[in-house]
């Protein structure tokens, strides 16, 4: 009677060590990302779309460790490193460029796909982006090249203008190139570029002051995960101040905010995802070019505008992607 008690309770205590043992036997994604699990909802579901058109299912035949930096950049090192200790197949990045480098760091074995990087190759990731160092590889949203565009349109939104102003996070690795690429545009139009810093929620709502001050006619929002964490406030503090503003995402209009700009975000993670699909057959990131977007998305909120008291000039309307009503 006791040997049969003792072999139930051994094959009791046996089921969970074989069903962590199966567990194992299937590919770990590790994620990282600049931002919060309930900004980055949308994101998250993109990059489950691109697994499951190629045949995984998280929970089933893949599985997925998240981690997140709730916008606070300096908790990306441990949470890379602590990817890199749990020996996962794959990091995927997202939510920029300090999160790619943190993995960068964080391990040179593990495979590394970056969902977005604003310049992989002025950022430090990769060297090349047709054939990228060691275990780094990704998607590339382009958005230093489209700071220049985004002046661009502001400068078509208020021709009049004298002053435009650059928000920009001293935090971020690229904020010069990007302070650098506004300048070298706004060199070749009728415009002085003021440019202020934020990198907490406190100094955006300083930023916005200095900028009243400074009597800009329009906004550029550089691109910064932080700034898009904060989307909602910003989106607030325009409208307060009367400030039309072009942002580097669509999320930023849907907030409340007048325009926006640039790739496709959830189609960056859906590319994401591919690759990594790649990558867990075995393919090295090595020979993974760098994606780069061929499709921009002009996206306009007409409530905003009227709510500002502008006028969106045709030539925009007849471009945009999306209007918001």
């Amino acid at each position: 009677m006791r040997r049969r008690t003792f072999i139930v309770l051994l094959g009791v205590v046996s089921l969970p060590i074989r069903a962590r043992a199966q567990q194992r036997t299937i590919p770990v994604i590790g994620w990282l990302h600049t931002l919060s699990r309930d900004r980055s909802a949308p994101v998250v579901a993109a990059f489950r779309e691109g697994l499951r058109a190629a045949g995984y299912v998280e929970g089933q035949n893949v599985a997925i460790e998240y981690r997140w930096a709730d916008g606070q950049y300096e908790r990306l090192p441990e949470l890379a490193a602590d990817l890199a200790r749990q020996k996962v197949n794959v990091i995927v990045t997202g939510g920029g460029s300090p999160a790619a480098l943190a993995a960068k760091t964080a391990t040179s074995t593990i495979p590394i796909v970056f969902a977005i990087a604003s310049d992989p190759v002025e950022s430090g990731i990769v060297q090349n982006l047709a054939r990228p160092d060691a275990n780094v590889t990704g998607v590339s949203t382009q958005s230093l090249e489209l700071m220049a565009k985004r002046l661009q349109l502001m400068g078509e939104l208020v021709p009049n203008a004298s002053a435009i102003g650059l928000l920009v996070n001293p935090k971020l690795p690229i904020t010069e190139a990007i302070k650098n690429e506004v300048r070298r545009a706004a060199a070749a139009m009728p415009v002085r570029i003021e440019i202020v810093d934020a990198s907490s929620e406190s100094e955006v709502e300083t930023a916005f002051a200095e900028l009243t001050r400074l009597q800009v006619r329009g906004l550029v929002v550089g691109a910064d995960a932080f700034f898009y964490d904060q989307r909602d406030e910003i989106a607030r503090l325009a409208a307060r101040h009367a400030l039309p503003a072009i942002y580097e995402l669509s999320g930023f209009v849907l907030a409340g905010g007048l325009m926006s700009y640039a790739t496709s975000l959830p189609g960056a993670y859906r590319q994401a995802a591919a690759y990594v699909v790649r990558v867990l057959a075995g393919v090295k990131p090595a020979d993974l070019p760098v994606q780069q977007p061929t499709n921009f998305e002009l996206t306009i909120n007409l409530k905003t505008a009227k709510a500002l008291g502008l006028t969106i000039p045709p030539t925009l309307l007849v471009r945009a992607n999306e209007v918001i009503e």
